[in-house]
């Protein structure tokens, strides 16, 4: 075994200590990072070139700092994206949301499918859609100014339409029109606020992470926004927590216009996100 497999069998184990949730994954990606290789190339490194500033960035993630605000790079889908303080780290649970978002787009007639993104971030959502359905017109929403400093980054060159505001607010001019909302906007209650992983509570914003007591304030508020601009039969995509996989359809009822509300699942069964269907006038 090199030097560089030596250390990082210690930092997984440090990590582990830590109670970081994938202390080898880690240790390898900051391995990798540090070195300039992929991870697949890390027996690759001489011993030699060991950089002992794979123990510096050891440490933060040992405070449990995340590992893309260390690297700074976030991978989603087919995308790298760039992140840091001040915007939402996207998720891999996003990922199926944004499958079944791609799927329902791709089944309807449309030729050029109009998408809206509420509460963009760091632009996950938007880009994975305008990159996989690349007839569609995508647009995107986000509030913080803080976020848009990464958004930017993020969708500089691409063709989505990127705007700063009030995801309730947002696209007046396209009322009506929509073939597809989709959203991962906060929904963690603020009773949870002990509950959540370190990584999310002491470096994602909270504006991206709390909404209310039960943590569905900016998803009622959204379902609005969502009939708002979608034509009829189209179609609002949202995530939520696990845990409120009973309650997220029942705002989307048939007194409030929509059809077809229904719960899904994520890559580990859980309930993840909510679908539902502008009824037909």
């Amino acid at each position: 075994m090199n030097l560089l497999l030596a250390e990082v069998a210690q930092a997984t184990q440090r990590l582990a200590d830590a109670g970081v949730p994938s202390p080898r994954n880690d240790a390898e990606e900051l391995a990798a990072f540090v070195h300039g290789v992929k991870r697949g190339e890390l027996h690759s490194v001489k011993d030699s070139d060991f950089d002992a500033r794979y123990w510096e960035v050891i440490a933060r993630r040992e405070q449990r700092e995340p590992l893309q605000h260390i690297t700074g790079r976030a991978y989603f889908r087919y995308l790298e994206l760039q992140v840091g303080p001040g915007v939402f780290v996207p998720r891999p649970e996003t990922e199926s949301v944004v499958g079944w978002a791609i799927d329902a787009v791709r089944a309807m007639d449309v030729v050029e499918p109009r998408i809206v993104d509420l509460c963009t971030g760091s632009g996950a959502i938007a880009l994975a859609l305008a990159q996989e359905v690349p007839r569609s017109r995508v647009h995107a929403v986000e509030l913080s100014e803080d976020a848009l400093v990464w958004t930017r980054k993020n969708m500089e060159g691409s063709r989505v339409d990127l705007r700063q505001g009030n995801a309730l607010d947002a696209f007046r001019d396209l009322d009506g029109h929509v073939d597809l909302v989709v959203s991962n906007p906060p929904y963690i209650p603020l009773t949870e606020w002990e509950y959540v992983a370190p990584e999310a509570r002491d470096y994602d914003p909270d504006l991206a992470l709390f909404s209310g007591e039960d943590g569905l304030d900016l998803i009622r508020g959204l379902e609005r926004t969502a009939h708002r601009l979608l034509r009829p039969g189209g179609v609002v995509v949202i995530e939520h927590a696990d845990t409120q996989g009973g309650q997220v359809p029942w705002i989307f009822t048939e007194e409030r216009g929509w059809a077809d509300a229904a719960d899904h699942p994520d890559l580990n069964n859980r309930p993840r996100f909510a679908t539902a269907r502008r009824a037909m006038p």
